[in-house]
């Protein structure tokens, strides 16, 4: 902790705000959408494809609508954006603790979304100016906030929970209210000059991110790291439970708090140790390698041994999370140096749309595979397909580092406004 606190205190007022702010976010956000579909579904009675589509529609309004988020950042300023994401939540937080009918539960499930896809990509941008050079150590320190949020925010709802689900929701709300007020009080309004110079059309401004031929390389060649990062929530859990019945939601609980803790606690550690010892490229590449690898004790597991598959299924979060943690600073600022800095917020809202309709098609093939090896008993198939993604995505970014399309000169055209 004190190794964060001195971190922390070495970013100026405003980033340090941003991350805190991010910390509140995902408490808020992860006191509540854990518990959200037994509510649907328990105490409102939805069928299952009603609660599947309140969620759907709140997964898409927010991948679907990255690239808005980010238009709008770099159109009009950081802070407007992450304000009226954050105000949005609030309506919708609490509109989902007071409503019972599903056109209503669609409205704030999408107006939750649109909130997230409205803040991201300026945070992350906003967060990027006030780093300067010193952008990995910003976007690790602001890697622990997040991940911290995402471990404490379900213990927080469970308590709550017992009490009602419209105090998790009110609770929630609040607390984004809460940081609509600090933001607009607190967080200096910033934005990237070099939009000054870009395109007024929408769609011309959209063009020249899409021109950017080593950024879409990039952002290609990532997506196969998000596909994996997402299996906490889908092969591990569906490999908890078939090797350990009823006991599988304990071990899924554990496993997010592995994941999370393993963030938290080796985050600052693992990417000081990476940055004295390899290039950003080596960082990725290497990172990358590792979370694809995580999945390979589960592919040697013999069936039905359950002590062995629960000692791999730690193994594979926490290596998994380690690689996680090594990627992401340099995955974010490579994103920065890919832009040349300019129309920054609309690169990372681009690049956010791309990661998630590459988590969706991945989620689809990852779940068919699963089906059919649980129907051929040969469960090691998906685990292999996912160790071979990590490691073409490692080769896919190693490729490109050698071709020199991950180095592209910045030219800093920040300034307040």
């Amino acid at each position: 902790m004190k190794a964060l606190w001195r971190q922390s205190r070495s970013f100026p007022p405003a980033a340090r705000l941003l991350m805190a702010n991010q910390f509140a976010i995902n408490l808020a956000f992860y006191m509540l959408m854990p518990y959200l579909a037994a509510h649907l579904a328990g105490s409102l009675g939805l069928a299952a494809w009603a609660v599947g589509l309140v969620l759907g529609v709140r997964n898409f309004s927010q991948q679907g609508m990255f690239l808005i988020g980010g238009t709008l950042a770099d159109r009009f300023g950081y802070k407007a954006p992450i304000m009226a994401g954050c105000l949005l939540r609030t309506v919708g937080f609490g509109l989902l603790g007071r409503v019972d009918s599903l056109p209503a539960l669609i409205a704030a499930s999408a107006a939750t979304g649109f909130a997230g896809a409205l803040f991201n990509p300026a945070v992350r941008a906003y967060l990027a100016a006030e780093a300067g050079e010193r952008r990995v150590d910003a976007f690790a320190t602001f890697n622990v906030y997040y991940q911290a949020g995402m471990l404490l925010g379900p213990l927080v709802g469970l308590a709550l929970l017992a009490a009602d689900f419209r105090l998790v929701c009110a609770v929630a709300a609040a607390v984004f209210a809460v940081l609509t007020a600090l933001q607009a009080r607190c967080l200096p309004a910033r934005r990237n000059a070099a939009s000054d110079s870009a395109p007024r059309n929408v769609l011309a401004q959209w063009r020249v991110v899409v021109a950017n031929r080593p950024f879409l390389l990039f952002s290609t060649a990532m997506i196969g790291s998000y596909v994996l990062t997402f299996q906490v929530y889908l092969a591990l859990p569906l490999a908890a439970t078939d090797a350990l019945a009823s006991k599988g939601t304990w071990v899924t609980s554990g496993l997010f708090v592995v994941s999370a803790a393993v963030a938290v606690v080796g985050q600052l550690r693992l990417t000081g140790w990476a940055k004295r010892r390899w290039s950003p490229a080596q960082a990725l590449v290497r990172g990358l390698a590792a979370m694809g690898l995580a999945f390979l004790p589960l592919a040697l597991t013999p069936p039905g041994a359950t002590a062995a598959v629960l000692a791999s299924l730690v193994g594979a979060v926490a290596l998994l999370a380690v690689g996680s943690a090594v990627v992401y600073p340099f995955e974010m600022d490579t994103v920065v140096t890919l832009s040349g800095n300019r129309l920054v917020a609309t690169h990372y809202g681009l690049y956010n749309t791309v990661s998630g309709l590459g988590i969706t098609l991945g989620n689809l093939a990852i779940g068919a595979l699963w089906d059919f090896a649980v129907r051929h008993n040969a469960l090691w198939l998906t685990w292999c397909a996912l160790t071979m993604t990590g490691l073409a995505c490692a080769a896919s970014v190693a490729a490109l580092a050698a071709g020199g399309r991950l180095a592209v000169r910045e030219e800093p055209r920040l300034s307040a406004v």
